[in-house]
């Protein structure tokens, strides 16, 4: 009887170890399937914060640009020299007015809201056709972008109509702006003085050069949208570089 019952049991041994083996084999493919996916869904989830909040932190300051040169090449006969190729460059509006708002809050300027200033010292280059840079370049070397003002002068930010007998006021910081563009393309730009140097030795004769050199570094870091590539880069600029043609 005990070596029948032996004989008679081992049947049901073997498929219950039989079974065991297999519940295993699955119980670990089902562990490594599951591992897998814990480790896959993490790794997204990780990489996916990571991009967030690194999309989130650089819109948190404003954009960068550096102007692109698109140029338009004259024909020789338009030069006055076969030799010599004379481009123009040109950058969108949107660009334009953004790098003169950032430009206006990276100095603290009180022309507020930037946005509108820089939109409007873009309209008044266009209609001017001079380098969008000039007039916020000079404005910052004549008053720290309007904070160094006459009392009896508060909207006059370029140094603009200075003579004995008084300052040239004006109604509003644009309007300013838009005598000296005009003065500017009239007086000056129509005349041949086509860069930061040469329009010097008219705007402001008594200058050693300084004034040429400190406008030439602002309109170099808007150039760049840089303060530190404003101060490495700068050359005797062209006012008339970034003009944009009628």
């Amino acid at each position: 009887m005990y070596r029948g019952f032996l004989i008679d049991a081992s049947p049901f041994f073997l498929a219950n170890f039989s079974i065991n083996v297999i519940l295993k084999k699955e119980m670990k493919k089902f562990f490594f399937v599951f591992s897998w996916f814990l480790i896959s869904t993490s790794a997204v989830l990780v990489g996916s914060s990571a991009y967030s909040f690194y999309f989130l932190t650089q819109n948190d300051s404003p954009s960068k640009f550096e102007l692109t040169q698109i140029p338009k090449i004259q024909s020789p006969q338009e030069t006055k020299s076969p030799s010599m190729l004379v481009t123009t460059v040109m950058e969108s509006e949107d660009a334009r007015a953004q790098i003169i708002a950032q430009f206006l809050e990276r100095y603290n300027s009180p022309m507020k809201p930037y946005d509108f200033y820089g939109k409007k010292i873009v309209e008044i280059a266009d209609r001017y056709q001079i380098d969008f840079r000039l007039l916020p370049a000079i404005a910052m070397q004549e008053s720290g972008l309007c904070k160094n003002q006459n009392p009896d002068a508060p909207h006059n930010c370029l140094g603009f109509g200075i003579h004995k007998s008084g300052t040239l006021d004006f109604d509003s910081y644009e309007d300013g702006f838009e005598r000296a563009g005009r003065e500017l393309k009239a007086y000056y730009i129509d005349k041949g003085l086509v860069t930061v140097e040469q329009i010097e030795s008219k705007y402001t004769p008594s200058s050693n050069g300084s004034w040429a050199n400190s406008v030439n570094q602002w309109m170099a870091e808007m150039r760049f949208d840089d303060r530190q590539m404003g101060r490495e880069n700068k050359d005797n600029a062209s006012v008339i570089e970034f003009a944009k043609e009628k």
